[in-house]
């Protein structure tokens, strides 16, 4: 292996390294991000990863032995490592620049419709039901006025605090009410 390629190597090698650093600890290495420029450690890592292993790649099919056969594979690593930092900045900014839903709040829990998974008994004892906010699957202790047997269809009146609900009992579509039933 020529000593061109090695270098080439150890380039490309910084590359991957940086990669890890800014999926790691991207943080600590801040001061190279300005902004939305174009200097990150996202767009350092691709171009020297992509610069070092072309290069090494063009200096194994080329035989690097002379200084115009290396001054080939910089220019084939350069034409590699355009494209892909600039890839590597347009995929980091819409990541960085993604829109994410809001955090749910406990207010969100109000309106919700549930099932009881642990029997709510009637007053100040707490039972247990599961909603669905943001479409996952939460488990709340559950609070009511009279006592709701597991598996009945609730909704959330009150949200106390973020870990409990104050819930009534509703009927089902297919279920018809019982005299006295409203």
């Amino acid at each position: 292996m020529a000593t061109a390629t090695v270098i080439f190597l150890v380039i490309g090698a910084v590359g991957v390294a940086v990669l890890a650093l800014a999926l790691l600890g991207g943080e600590l290495m801040s001061f190279l991000h300005f902004g939305d420029g174009p200097v990150s450690l996202e767009v350092v890592a691709g171009f020297l990863g992509a610069f070092g292993f072309a290069g090494a790649i063009a200096a194994e099919l080329l035989g690097a032995g002379t200084s115009g056969a290396i001054a080939a594979a910089s220019a084939i690593g350069l034409v590699a490592a355009v494209p892909t930092a600039w890839f590597a900045l347009r995929l980091s900014r819409a990541a960085r620049t993604m829109h994410t839903d809001a955090t749910p709040r406990r207010q969100d829990l109000v309106g919700s419709l549930g099932v009881i998974v642990t029997s709510v008994p009637a007053g100040t004892g707490y039972g247990e039901v599961r909603i669905m906010l943001g479409g996952q699957p939460i488990k709340l202790y559950a609070r009511s006025d009279h006592a709701i047997a597991a598996g009945a269809h609730v909704f959330v009146v009150e949200a106390p605090s973020d870990t409990s609900v104050v819930v009534e009992e509703t009927l089902r579509v297919d279920e018809t009410p019982h005299p006295g039933k409203v």
